[in-house]
């Protein structure tokens, strides 16, 4: 498993040097009294999984699950190095194959975090630190279709960014982290990789390798009706975006998230539309 972990990373990887993005990139924190805040709506579709060897295969039974939802990303800088982050998103769900159909709606979980800049340099590039609180939000693990797994999450995570000017006109970001989870679901070793560009005065494109690695020390029995919130699951996820720059504040973007490899988890591909609005 690890060596075929190791293979779909590097294909990835070389997925994501040869795409790329520009827009708002992990390791920058934003100036005193800047903000960045992006409104999304996002609609994820399954039909297949990655079982517990990683293979991918159909859901059982003919089985389908579909995540709709309308999220929103909020960025404000306290003072030039110290940038305080939430996110939440209104999440609406169903599950069905042969035998069974369910639902869920309501608020999803809710990240609460802060990013502190260590280190600005122009020859070395920008090393910053991040810590992230995930809160359960307002829905019951025991509903039939749980919109998560209703604990407590806490990550830690160190990101390292750096201009490619004037080679390109874009950037290049690298993060790894740490989360501890409450209860049942296992801790997770977190990674993404991420390179954008401008290819026009107003276009940009973004690409993203988002990695999740599970400890393996979780609860085994596990009971969620949520395909994509078991205990213990590997995923990889690419990111692709193309953004356009309306005016100085604000501007769209279309993404599109397929799985890329993983294990015991649903295997699926998001689908997003987002506005967002920044500081000019």
């Amino acid at each position: 498993m690890i060596r075929k972990f190791l293979q779909r990373s590097f294909v990835a990887l070389t997925l994501v040097a040869v795409s790329a993005t520009t827009g708002f990139a992990g390791a920058w924190t934003a100036k005193q009294g800047a903000y960045y805040d992006k409104l999304a709506y996002n609609y994820y579709y399954s039909h297949e999984t990655f079982n517990t060897t990683g293979n991918r295969g159909a859901t059982p039974n003919n089985g389908k699950f579909t995540d709709h939802n309308v999220s929103n990303y909020f960025e404000y800088g306290l003072l030039d190095n110290l940038t305080v982050i939430n996110s939440l998103s209104y999440k609406w769900l169903e599950n069905e194959d042969n035998t069974l159909r369910t639902k869920g709606y309501g608020l999803g979980d809710v990240d609460l975090g802060a990013r502190y800049k260590l280190l600005d340099s122009d020859r070395f590039g920008i090393v910053s630190s991040q810590l992230l609180v995930k809160i359960p939000g307002a829905y019951s693990k025991n509903d039939a279709l749980p919109l998560g797994n209703g604990q407590y999450d806490t990550e830690l995570r160190l990101l390292y960014g750096r201009s490619l000017y004037p080679l390109i006109p874009g950037y290049g970001n690298v993060e790894i982290g740490y989360r501890w989870r409450a209860e049942a679901p296992s801790d997770e070793i977190r990674f993404l990789v991420e390179c954008g560009v401008d290819i026009s005065k107003d276009f940009y494109t973004r690409a993203k390798l988002d990695g999740t690695i599970s400890v393996n020390n979780g609860t085994k029995l596990d009971t969620n009706g949520n395909p994509t919130s078991s205990n213990n699951f590997d995923l990889g996820k690419l990111d692709l975006t193309v953004g356009y720059k309306a005016a100085p504040n604000w501007g769209v973007e279309a993404s599109y998230v397929p799985s890329l490899y993983g294990q015991n988890t649903a295997a699926g591909a998001t689908y997003s539309l987002a506005l967002y609005l920044k500081t000019p």
